[in-house]
């Protein structure tokens, strides 16, 4: 008799499991998936990405569905009043990139909308200095991983773990 076959649990990611939980509220905005909104810091550049955001892609009216013949869609984006003519003055650019991403001319133009920015930064947290004991302990625990990017990444996120917890 042999043993009872085990069903192995497959390891997501959130980036995986995003576009299930959000493709509604994604879809309702114009939003085929979460990519601009995602990678919006690397189209736009960090300083302006965090003085916008995109709200919305409006596809034209009767758009058709082969993407080779389709109307490029218009981009709106929230952005706070002293960086919109940053963000015009960005905007050939910002749709040359997103466009290169996706591979087909998906954005033809910005349209800006001047206001404050929905999301609010958190607070940063207050981390507690780490003792060397604590510092040789997160090093030991990460010394195994080959990859020194995401031993690094490890390596910070114990810090503020080990930082934040109240003793």
């Amino acid at each position: 008799m042999s043993a009872p076959s085990r069903k192995k649990r497959v390891t997501r990611t959130l980036a995986e499991l995003t576009p299930g939980a959000m493709g509604d509220a994604l879809a309702a905005q114009g939003f085929a998936n979460g990519e601009i909104l995602l990678r919006w810091p690397d189209i736009a550049g960090a300083e302006l990405a965090e003085r916008s955001e995109p709200i919305r892609l409006q596809w034209p009216r009767g758009a058709k569905s082969d993407k080779s013949e389709r109307d490029p869609a218009v981009l709106h984006v929230q952005v706070e009043s002293a960086f919109a003519l940053e963000l015009q003055m960005q905007s050939q650019v910002i749709i040359e990139r997103i466009n290169r991403y996706f591979g087909w001319r998906c954005v033809g133009s910005i349209k800006p909308k001047q206001g404050p920015i929905g999301r609010k930064k958190p607070a940063p947290a207050v981390l507690k200095p780490l003792n060397p004991e604590d510092e040789a302990r997160i090093a030991k625990l990460t010394s195994g991983v080959e990859d020194s990017r995401l031993a690094e990444a490890l390596q910070r996120l114990g810090r503020a773990v080990t930082g934040s917890q109240r003793r």
